[in-house]
């Protein structure tokens, strides 16, 4: 049998599945019990003995089932014709087929009911002739006159007999064995029995007399031959004759007194009774014509009874065919409208998009090998479509891993078009390029008027790597370039040295890839002035002492000699020559600190007291500027070197009162602060010195740790310098900012960040 399976099982559409076999398995049993109540509505009508008692009940039953039925093609009707008014792909095939079906059911139904309706209704109409009628009243008769002419020559003989008896002198109940058998043979009777009045057997002749206890007459008979002296009845023609059972044994019985003396009595009173055995041919005869005329009269009686019996086992019959033809019309009609159903299903479900596991029918014929293929190509573009899928799902993971990267990269990369507009930016980009607004996608370099130097420069370099490259040329160029952070290229302004980097992307588009270098540079720089201060101071220190005693000799020589005019104009020269020299040694002193700096020696230092220890010597700062601290008692210890990190805090605090007091502010309103704060979410202790002077020019910024970039008439420029290079042999963070107030400048600050591990105050 062909069936519908799924792909999955479990699937959406197992309810309908479900619902669908349980429909047609309830159909299957309605019908069923129709057919077996119709076939034993159809014995029943040959039956009287299952008609008269079951025939309404199964009549009622039957209709029933029919309606039933009936009501199960109703609702498949409406279902098609649902499907119709919906407009639902194959409806009309289904109508139509169904249609079809029904119609080649019902047209050859009807003609057969009509003729069979008309045979019908003659054929019982030809049961009842009158001819017939007679014929059985007939036989009846015929039967009855020989049965009584029977009965009267048999009563007739058995009269005589005990007439006969009556008149021997020499008859009593003793010798009644003796003259009953001579009675028997002579009339041929099959048993005679005496009876008393009061209803004892006294004897018997023939096959009785071997009884104990023959069967009595019956009261009604023994009653009429007490009053009349004889009584006639025939036993055995009461039963009906049947097809099966043997023909029963008729008698004709007589009953008739007898007087019988007994010695020294009067005579008495005896019943003398004997039985004849009829022949059984009569008998069967006899009982046939009797049942046919009572089931002739009985059926003439219920003959429109009779007749709608037949007419509704017909029109059932023709009731339950029509159904059967209609629910096999729409069974055959649904088997071939379904591939096609699946078929219409499934484009739908495949044009919008859903490429779910489709139903397929598992049959032998070509619709249901379609289907099939149908659903190997879904499956088939769901595989494919889900392998696109996750390639996009990797190109989608590749882009955001890519992404990812971009965006925490240090270097900044850029994606121009040909002409210029930026595609794409990481935030590494607005970092370095520290633009007043960030950049956005879309903008072009040439529109950013601090990058339009920048511009040009890239515009210039991928021309020449458009332009025929000799062999062994790379496919990229790299360039540094030096970028104003303003809004114009002016002399003064801070400038970012740039690292550039451009390569070629498919779609004309370009690559540019750049970073900040100057902390590089200025690392080389610091390294290379390290390298001139030890150089200066080994080659400047050595003269400086001879100079400073020549100058000293030739004013002892020459004292003697000059008047005191010149003597004076000496000693001015020499005290100069003197002071320049010691000038000249300071500066050699610092080149060598600097160059000389030793390694710090990094052990568990408690830098709130070092604070505390550096401020006792500043308690009376004849600048007129105080120093405040401000620690934090959390802080906990750090590895440093003690002395580096008082010369450390010793540097910027002299820098911080030297602002302060430059400013006008040494009022003792404005202190310089000494600030610990324990800064436990990034585990680190922070060192801040706070001045309320000018603060650092913004051109300084981003150079004030190099050697030599002093804001101070007599500075060195080394004071910062040494401060870097000890924050870096500590690993610490060196930052400087200007402080502000309600958008004012009050200060600046510098602060140094130490990494520790440990997460508890100092002890």
């Amino acid at each position: 049998m062909t069936h519908v399976l799924h792909p999955a099982e479990g699937g959406a559409n197992e309810p309908s599945r479900i619902a669908r076999w349980a429909l047609w398995v309830g159909v299957a049993f309605l019908g069923a019990v129709g057919l077996v109540l119709l076939s034993l509505l159809i014995l029943a009508t040959g039956n009287r003995n299952l008609y008269e008692p079951y025939y309404t009940p199964l009549f009622f039953v039957n209709a029933i089932v029919a309606l039933a039925l009936l009501g199960v093609i109703g609702g498949i009707a409406w279902r098609l014709g649902a499907r119709r008014r919906s407009k639902k792909f194959g409806s009309r095939l289904l109508v139509r087929l169904a249609a079809v079906f029904a119609l080649a059911g019902v047209i050859p139904g009807m003609l057969i009911y009509v003729v069979s309706y008309q045979f019908v209704a003659r054929s019982i109409e030809s049961w009842f002739d009158v001819e017939v009628e007679g014929a059985l009243e007939a036989g009846l008769h015929l039967g009855r006159a020989t049965l009584d002419a029977w009965s009267a020559e048999w009563t007739a003989k058995v009269r005589a007999s005990a007439v006969q008896v009556s008149a021997q002198p020499t008859t009593s109940d003793a010798t009644a064995p003796l003259w009953m058998e001579h009675i028997r043979d002579a009339l041929g009777a099959d048993d005679l029995t005496l009876w008393a009045g009061n209803g004892r057997p006294i004897a018997a002749a023939g096959p009785l007399r071997y009884q104990l206890s023959p069967e009595p007459p019956p009261p009604e008979p023994l009653r009429i031959a007490a009053t009349h002296g004889l009584a006639t009845w025939v036993d055995g023609l009461e039963e009906p004759a049947t097809a099966t059972a043997s023909t029963p044994v008729a008698r004709i019985r007589v009953l008739v007194t007898v007087n019988v003396r007994q010695p020294g009595t009067l005579p008495g009173v005896r019943y003398l009774l004997a039985t004849k055995t009829l022949p059984p041919t009569f008998v069967h005869n006899a009982l046939s014509v009797t049942q046919a005329h009572r089931e002739y009269q009985e059926r003439a009686l219920a003959r429109e009874g009779l007749r709608r019996m037949y007419i509704g086992a017909l029109t059932l019959s023709l009731f339950l065919a029509v159904l059967g033809s209609v629910l096999l019309a729409i069974m055959m009609g649904n088997r071939i409208v379904r591939p096609l159903l699946l078929l219409a299903d499934g484009v739908r479900d495949v044009a919008a998009g859903d490429f779910s596991p489709r139903s397929m029918l598992h049959g032998k014929d070509e619709l249901d090998g379609l289907t099939r293929s149908f659903a190997d190509m879904t499956r088939q573009l769901a595989d494919a479509r889900h392998a696109v899928q996750q390639s996009m799902e990797q190109v989608r993971a590749a882009h955001a891993s890519l992404q990812t990267i971009l965006d925490n990269l240090t270097a900044g990369v850029i994606v121009l078009d040909e002409s210029g507009t930026i595609q794409t930016l990481n935030p590494g980009a607005n970092r370095i390029l520290r633009t007043p607004h960030p950049i956005q996608p879309g903008t072009s370099l040439d529109d950013l008027l601090s990058l339009q130097g920048l511009a040009v420069c890239v515009r210039q370099r991928f021309e020449a790597l458009r332009s025929p490259r000799e062999e062994g040329e790379t496919d990229h160029w790299e360039q540094s370039f030096e970028l104003a952070m303003g809004h114009a290229l002016a002399p003064g302004h801070d400038t970012v040295t740039l690292l550039l980097r451009g390569a070629e992307l498919p779609g004309n588009q370009q690559l540019i890839v750049f970073d900040d270098i100057s902390h590089v540079i200025s690392a080389q720089r610091t390294k290379a002035w390290a390298e001139v201060a030890r150089r200066l101071a080994h080659e400047i220190r050595n003269p400086l002492t001879p100079i400073q005693l020549s100058a000293e000799r030739l004013e002892r020589k020459l004292w003697a000699d000059l008047d005191e005019g010149q003597r004076a104009i000496l000693t001015k020269s020499v005290r100069t020559i003197v002071a320049q020299v010691e000038a000249m040694l300071r500066l050699v002193n610092e080149f060598r600190d600097y160059a000389r700096l030793p390694a710090a020696e990094l052990r568990p230092t408690n830098l709130n007291v070092l604070v505390t220890e550096l401020l006792g010597l500043y308690a009376q700062e004849p600048s007129g500027v105080s120093v405040v601290a401000e620690l934090d008692p959390a802080c906990p210890l750090i590895d440093g070197d003690a002395q580096q990190l008082r010369q450390v805090l010793h540097n910027l605090v002299q820098n911080a009162l030297d602002a302060t007091a430059s400013a006008g502010r040494a009022d003792g309103a404005h202190p310089v602060v000494v600030k610990t704060q324990w800064l436990g979410s990034v585990q680190r202790v922070r060192l801040s010195v706070l001045d309320h002077g000018t603060g650092f020019a913004d051109a300084l910024l981003q150079r004030m740790f190099e050697p030599y970039v002093t804001t101070k008439e007599k500075g060195t420029g080394l004071g910062l310098a040494v401060v870097k290079k000890i924050a870096d042999e500590h690993r610490a963070r060196v930052e400087a900012c200007n402080r502000y107030r309600d958008a004012e400048l009050v200060g600046a600050q510098v602060s140094l960040l130490f990494t520790t591990g440990q997460t508890g105050p100092a002890a």
